[in-house]
């Protein structure tokens, strides 16, 4: 798993590019407060290594919380995350992405 970030210096934001080396999946999103949690809102792209793919703008000045989710049912954390946020609702860890 992997996150890049690209900031703009023309504007506030900054591209990051997330990237989950997956090969036995169907389908994969990044779902998080940046989209409402929509798993339909921003898919990864499946990429012809087998890996899976999306480049997101973010507003620069903010913190993110977000998770993959792979198939439908199995969520993932992003190891290289800025950090990890408890959220009790979903019983669970979220990746924080600070920017």
């Amino acid at each position: 798993m992997a996150i890049k970030k690209q900031f703009l210096k023309s504007k506030p934001v900054c591209k990051v590019t997330f990237t989950l080396p997956i090969l036995e999946a169907e389908k994969a999103a990044v779902i998080g407060s940046f989209n409402e949690w929509d798993q339909k809102a921003t898919p990864l792209k499946k990429l012809k290594n087998g890996s899976f793919k999306a480049i997101v703008d973010l507003e620069v000045s903010n913190s993110y919380e977000f998770r993959y989710i792979v198939d439908g049912t199995t969520y993932l954390n992003e190891e290289q995350a800025d950090s990890f946020l408890w959220n009790d609702y979903a019983g669970a860890e979220n990746s924080v992405i600070t920017l």
